[in-house]
This record gives structure tokens, C-alpha cells and sequence, in this order.
């Protein structure tokens, strides 16, 4: 395996669900990883209204605070019926004044889904955006999509977010139905992934 371009990288994410899959996508890699939430770091406003965007302002932030390269994620769900939305404001759905509830934020989706009167299948993807940003100000984006259909009522305790009313294109089962090792080779960060190992360890 080549040797990697850096020996230690920054996760921008306080989202131990995202942390969790970002450091096991990385493990065969011999980098060493922390989070951003781990070095006590802020979390920086997310002004932009696209993936790219807001990954580009968490990577950026991170790597100036630290000295270290860094990477970021900036996903969400895109729902067709839904001209896309909640996409870029996919977390924004699940705010509420005791942090971020899903379970309220899915049923807002189905339920304007229904509004919609959309038929079956209800059609949605999963999008992830990275970004490795370096202190030096240099940055890559690599984007991933998961296609798939909304179930309802949601399925599964496994996963975090949207997972449990999120069924994979060609299977049975939701990701929130799905272990770990089953879901992470169907995500959209694992797509959005594998751009960046063939461009960092390729």
C-alpha cells in the first residue's frame, strides 16, 4: 500500500455517527484520526446552501485551528418529491430546543410527502460531500449518492439520522435495519469515499 500524504487527519464533525464511519472507512489506511469534537473545536456556521459549500467552510476551519489537514462531510437526504429538500438542511429539520430529534424531523419528511401526493415508489438519495482541506489553504471535493426509496413507518435501531425510513436501492431492508459492516459499503460517504482514497492512496 502507498504511503499515505499525511499521517494524521482531522474528522471536522461533532456527529459521532459520522465520526464512527468516517474512522472505520479510514482504518486500513495507517492514518491516524481525531474529531473535531474530540480537540474541543467550534463548530463553524454553515452559511453556504450547497454540500460543497459547507464542507469546504468545516474542513477549512479545522485545518487553520489544528495545522493539520482535515476532512469534512457535508451530507443529506434528498427527497424527489420533495424537489430535493430537506438536502443542504437536512439537520436544520431536526432542530429542535433540546437538540436535534429525528424521529420528528422523518415524520416532517413523510409528512409532506403525503401533502405531496406522491405515489410509490417514494424516491430519495442519500448525497455526501468531503472536502480535505490542507493549513495551507488547498483543498479536493469528492461527492457520493446512495438512490433509494422512503419506507414508513421507519424500520431498524441501528445507524443515526434519516437510516431507519431510508431503504437502499436493491435491498429489503432499511440502513437502520442494517450492522455497520452491511450498511457502510451501500452509503453515499462510502462512494464519496473511495474517490478520495483513489486520489489520496491510489
Amino acid at each position: 500500500m502507498p504511503r499515505p500524504p499525511f499521517e494524521k487527519l482531522v474528522i471536522a464533525t461533532h456527529n459521532k455517527g459520522k465520526q464512527s464511519e468516517i474512522s472505520a472507512l479510514l482504518a486500513p489506511f495507517g492514518v491516524t484520526v481525531i474529531s473535531a469534537g474530540d480537540l474541543g473545536l467550534a463548530e463553524p456556521d454553515e452559511t453556504e446552501d450547497t454540500f460543497a459549500g459547507n464542507a469546504r467552510i468545516k474542513a477549512h476551519f479545522a485545518a487553520k485551528a489544528t495545522g493539520l489537514p482535515a476532512l469534512s462531510d457535508d451530507s443529506g437526504i434528498m427527497v424527489d418529491a420533495l424537489n430535493g429538500a430537506p438536502g443542504v438542511y437536512t439537520a436544520d429539520w431536526a432542530e429542535t430546543e433540546n437538540g436535534r430529534d429525528f424521529a420528528m424531523a422523518m415524520a416532517k419528511v413523510w409528512n409532506k410527502v403525503a401533502d405531496q401526493g406522491a405515489g410509490a415508489p417514494k424516491t430519495a438519495a442519500f448525497h455526501c460531500t468531503l472536502c480535505l482541506a490542507y493549513p495551507g489553504g488547498r483543498d479536493q471535493i469528492f461527492e457520493g449518492r446512495a438512490e433509494g426509496t422512503l419506507v414508513w413507518p421507519p424500520r431498524g435501531e441501528n445507524g443515526f439520522g434519516f437510516d431507519p425510513m431510508f431503504q437502499p436501492a436493491g435491498n429489503a431492508r432499511t440502513f437502520g435495519e442494517m450492522t455497520p459492516a452491511e450498511k457502510h459499503p451501500l452509503t453515499h460517504r462510502a462512494r464519496a469515499f473511495e474517490k478520495f482514497v483513489a486520489a489520496c492512496f491510489g
